[in-house]
């Protein structure tokens, strides 16, 4: 029994069963502490080896070791396998990027494994490998042609793996129209969500052959542009300014950087105009379109310009009417648009109407209510609600600044361009809101959302309230 326990053999195969029992008890949770004990025993396995003259990787008869010498060289290439990939593990981890790497991870793992086992038959077993490499090089090729579109679509994945065109989580548009998502990636394939909902599955060959556009790479900050035609009424520099100061009081838009009015025609019938402007996200783009033709409908009303109709048909209506208003909204008009006011009888509006006056403010002005209460309906350009000194909303044509008693000073507005707007205040408001207690309540939830900007916990509140006030003024 001594001469047993002093056996190298048996001192191995001892540390490889114990060293398997440690690394199971420290857990999937704990990669650092299992390499260290897979380093760990492999070591003392490796210097016990050498110390007493044991080659791994020669093979020797099972006469001169028996089973022992089997068995503590089959464990010692185990180990040396877990070793090998638990520092693969480790790299990808500190790489930072552990699932779009899994492909690669597979791939190592793989070999290591193919290697160990062809180490186990030839240096343990005593097989001959040229003879066994050369059998499963024609098997290799036999399943190599029946599974052509497999491999393909395998090599294909570990390219872009590679490559790393994109990764997980990552907006991609391809030239065939498709975008979305990047939610999975397979061996075989990537799966997409796209902005309907669904999941697209897209073989890893068909990806490798395909142009794409990583939209969220250097960020997910997107660009719009969006075609507009107008009448040559006035100079193109002025149609330019009109809708840059449309779009600057737009809600859902990057305003860093600043929106671009790019003048790209013009002939007899049309000013041709491009309106260039960022996202935050690809799915904020739809929002933005809508707000911001509305923006710009509003704005060539205000400004007395009118819309141009298409290039294909403007021969036939050169002399038509379009029956587009090119003037600035009446307060009526305004008031209407905005569902707190749609109740409204005609006569009401008439009287608020007969009670307001229009005034003009240059950029950088603030917005003044001169009475108390008092509303401020803007009818042209552009003003941002500053909350503590940032900017917290913007307003545009049709948007109202409403205060109801001398305590709403916590948000101030100033004008961003030239702006027109109709102050509304007087004996006409008074008897308006003793009549209708639910607008008043409605314009009191304004002002007290808007105090509210510079606390956390208030802006969802904000964001809900506004919903039918700010937002209904923009017409959406």
């Amino acid at each position: 029994m001594h001469d047993l326990f002093v056996s190298p053999h048996f001192q191995i195969v001892a540390l490889g069963v114990v060293g398997i029992i440690v690394w199971h008890l420290q857990g999937r949770g704990r990669p650092n502490a299992r390499l260290v004990v897979q380093i760990a025993f492999f070591c003392a396995m490796t210097a016990i080896m050498y110390a007493n003259g044991i080659a791994p990787h020669r093979f020797e008869p099972m006469s001169e070791g028996g089973g022992m010498l089997v068995a503590a060289k089959t464990l010692w290439w185990v180990h040396l396998a877990w070793a090998v990939i638990g520092f693969v593990r480790i790299y990808i981890v500190l790489d930072g990027r552990p699932r779009e790497a899994r492909l690669l991870q597979d791939l190592i793992i793989a070999v290591v494994y193919l290697g160990v086992t062809l180490s186990l038959l030839a240096f343990v077993g005593g097989f001959a490998i040229g003879t066994l490499l050369a059998t499963s090089g024609v098997i290799a090729i036999i399943l190599g042609l029946a599974l052509q579109s497999t491999l393909n679509d395998v090599f294909s994945g570990l390219a872009l793996t590679l490559g790393r065109p994109y990764g997980i989580g990552d907006w991609i548009v391809l030239t065939d129209g498709t975008e979305g998502r990047v939610v999975e990636s397979t061996w075989r394939s990537t799966h997409i969500l796209t902005s309907a909902n669904n999941i697209v599955v897209l073989p890893n060959s068909f990806l490798a052959k395909i142009g794409l556009t990583n939209i969220s790479r250097p960020d997910e900050t997107h660009r719009v542009v969006l075609m507009l035609r107008v009448k040559p009424t006035r100079t193109p520099s002025f149609v330019a300014e009109t809708m840059r100061q449309a779009m600057i009081g737009a809600n859902t838009i990057v305003h860093d950087p600043a929106p671009v009015v790019a003048i790209i025609g013009v002939d007899a019938f049309a000013i041709e105009i491009e309106l260039q402007f960022h996202v935050r996200h690809p799915a904020d783009r739809t929002l933005a379109r809508n707000e911001i033709f509305d923006l710009a409908y509003r704005q060539c009303g205000a400004m007395g310009i009118s819309l141009a109709p298409p290039a294909s048909s403007a021969l036939f209506v050169e002399k038509l009417e379009t029956g587009y208003a090119s003037r600035g909204e009446t307060l009526q008009e305004l008031l209407l648009s905005n569902l707190i006011f749609a109740g409204l009888s005609q006569e009401e509006l008439q009287e608020l109407e007969a009670s307001a006056r229009l005034r003009r403010y240059a950029p950088g002005d603030v917005l003044a209510h001169d009475n108390i209460p008092s509303l401020i309906v803007v009818r042209s350009g552009a003003a941002s609600a500053l909350g503590d000194g940032k900017d917290v909303e913007r307003l545009a044509p049709g948007a109202i600044s409403a205060q109801m008693d001398t305590a709403d000073d916590r948000i101030q507005y100033e004008a961003l361009t030239v702006l027109e707007a109709y102050e509304v205040g007087g004996p006409a408001l008074l008897s308006l809101l003793k009549d209708h207690p639910e607008i008043k309540n409605d314009l009191s939830g304004l002002t007290k959302t808007s105090s509210m900007t510079g606390n956390p916990a208030g802006k969802e509140r904000r964001r809900s309230a506004l919903l039918r006030t700010v937002h209904g003024f923009l017409g959406r």
